[in-house]
């Protein structure tokens, strides 16, 4: 018993270090990035031109109709085959930016429908173009509607950062990989990776929480 909390204390910081280094850093990148993308998707779904629209729900619908792990497969070792080869980090980012933007997409376009119709036309009354009405007016009052489910896919992301360890992305769960590979240890070094992953949620949840109570009174 004493080798095992030894163990366990001793896989503690390569694991933490794991998740500073490459699981938080990859899931922030992405996340960004990812967000960054959703808004142009979700403008393109929005918009009047039935091409342009038709191109961003083809690209909801095969997000969020097929799995991270199989994304993350089709990248990393698919592509090579088309004479295409991306090296691990950039293949994750890739792969979970791609996944972000097309089910942030639809929370962004949701968002931006759900700001009533008369705010547009007051932006319009003013002298605003559409651009700038969207941009001054809408998105403003759409980021209240969308920070709740966007902070969940946040969170979320962080937990699928660990499919990374399937691609050779040395993150936090690819520590606890190989720790117990040459220890056998594995559900010791499986559940404090568990319990890791669940600390860093429980710290997201608490900044989530709070942001949604200080939107809550902003909008009071």
């Amino acid at each position: 018993m004493d080798s095992l909390w030894q163990l366990a204390l001793d896989s503690l910081w390569p694991m933490v270090s794991g998740a500073l280094t490459a699981t938080i850093p990859l899931t922030l990148i992405s996340f960004a990035l990812g967000l960054a993308l959703a808004l142009m998707v979700a403008l393109m779904r929005i918009s009047a031109n039935k091409l342009v629209s038709g191109i961003a729900r083809g690209y909801i619908s095969i997000i969020r109709g097929t799995p991270l792990l199989v994304q993350l497969f089709v990248i990393f070792y698919g592509l090579p085959s088309l004479g295409v080869t991306i090296d691990p980090w950039p293949s994750a980012i890739l792969a979970f930016t791609l996944n972000v933007g097309g089910y942030a997409a639809e929370i962004i376009r949701a968002a931006i429908l759900s700001v009533p119709g008369g705010q547009w036309e007051a932006g319009y009354t003013i002298g605003m173009s559409r651009t700038r009405t969207l941009y001054r007016l809408i998105l403003p009052q759409a980021t209240r509607v969308a920070v709740p489910p966007l902070s969940n896919t946040f969170i979320s992301l962080v937990k699928d950062t660990s499919l990374a360890s399937m691609i050779l992305v040395t993150e936090m769960f690819r520590r606890a990989q190989e720790i117990a590979a040459t220890t056998y240890e594995f559900m010791l070094l499986y559940l404090e990776a568990a319990a890791i992953y669940w600390v860093i949620c429980l710290i997201l949840s608490a900044v989530q929480d709070r942001m949604e109570s200080r939107l809550e009174k902003y909008v009071a």
